[in-house]
């Protein structure tokens, strides 16, 4: 009778770290902390750009403000919607004065664990990713100096802006920054993979053969039949961050992250994609080529084509693919779906998506 067990909690999150260096909050601000699960990496956050209610209040506005675009039609809101997980259920955005992108708009979330943007990896910092779709013909097409004014011009944002940074001053850089503070909030970690490692839900076989597919190597030399995903889309994040040539015949003219870096080894990759809330986020690829999940695991099963840059835990499977069975190729997507992280995006697990007509 000397103590009583009051509650239960199958996770821990994370404290702040008081070891890391950041600059402190601009005065009369409030610090926003994040909530992140211990189960996920631990997140260095921007040096000189503390998170406060304030400036997350402010970045969301700009999210949202379709004043931020030549003709005043879009925002970045518009090309990532909550419900897709901050992506668009398009092959390619169209910008606001109707010019086609050649990239699908990848999803927002979990960025404050990446440390290069877009699919070839070309922004080096999520406030540099943030404004340049504001110039962009294809995107917003409003250069960054023509939203400034548009901000400073409007006395509730200057107003905003102060108290987000403590000081009078609409700028480019701020502009960037209070994104970026937004952005850093979009955290997603309570899908029902989520739940079941923390013993709150359980697998159907279905699924939990799918997971077992999942992180198992393919080498049937030593008796192990799996489909090899772990190696790009392990870990918690379900992404290395990393970038990868993954068998797709590449249109021409799109050298992915080897535009960028100009090293031919770089020549067609593309940065792997978390596949959290893959579930929501078609079509898939850096072109938006495959309308289904279906189709994905096909491409991965027997699709791959041998390129000069293929990465090599493609490379090593058989010309003809891996072959996986229809129940394995059933099993893999039902796994895929446990990876939605519904009180995320606000809508029905992806399992209920799927059974609708």
């Amino acid at each position: 009778r000397a103590f009583r067990v009051r509650s239960v909690s199958y996770d821990l999150f994370q404290k702040p770290d008081v070891a890391v260096a950041q600059a402190p909050p601009p005065p009369g601000t409030r610090p926003y902390a994040l909530s992140l699960s211990e189960r996920l990496p631990r997140v260095v956050p921007p040096a000189d750009n503390p998170l406060t209610h304030e400036g997350v209040a402010l970045g969301r506005r700009l999210f949202h403000d379709t004043r931020l675009s030549s003709n005043g039609t879009q925002s970045c809101a518009s090309c990532h919607d909550k419900a897709a997980a901050f992506s668009e259920n398009r092959a390619v955005s169209i910008g606001a004065d109707g010019h086609a992108g050649r990239r699908n708009a990848m999803p927002l979330f979990n960025l404050a664990w990446a440390s290069s943007f877009f699919w070839d990896g070309r922004a080096p910092t999520l406030r540099a990713q943030a404004l340049e779709p504001l110039g962009d013909v294809h995107e917003l097409n409003l250069p960054p100096a023509e939203a400034v004014a548009k901000l400073a011009a409007d006395a509730e944002y200057s107003q905003e802006f102060a108290a987000a940074f403590g000081s009078a001053g609409v700028t480019e850089a701020r502009l960037g920054m209070a994104l970026e503070q937004f952005l850093l909030t979009l955290v997603s970690q309570d899908s029902k993979y989520d739940r079941a490692a923390r013993k709150l839900e359980k697998l159907t076989p279905s699924e939990a053969n799918g997971l077992r597919l999942f992180i198992t190597e393919f080498d049937p030399a030593r008796g192990l039949r799996g489909a090899d995903c772990f190696h790009c889309h392990g870990g918690t994040l379900f992404t290395d961050g990393k970038f990868h040539n993954n068998g797709l015949t590449l249109a021409p003219g799109d050298a992915g992250r080897g535009a960028v870096t100009g090293d031919p080894a770089d020549g067609g990759t593309f940065k792997t994609p978390s596949l959290r809330n893959v579930a929501l986020t078609a079509p898939y690829m850096h072109d938006g080529r495959f309308a289904t999940l279906e189709e994905v695991v096909d491409h991965y099963s027997a699709g791959v084509t041998r390129q000069p840059n293929l990465d090599p835990n493609l490379a090593k499977h058989p010309v003809s693919g891996i072959g996986l069975t229809p129940e394995e190729k059933r099993d893999l997507i039902a796994f895929l779906h446990t990876l939605t992280d519904t009180a995320f995006t606000g809508g029905p697990p992806a399992a209920d998506l799927a059974r609708e007509p």
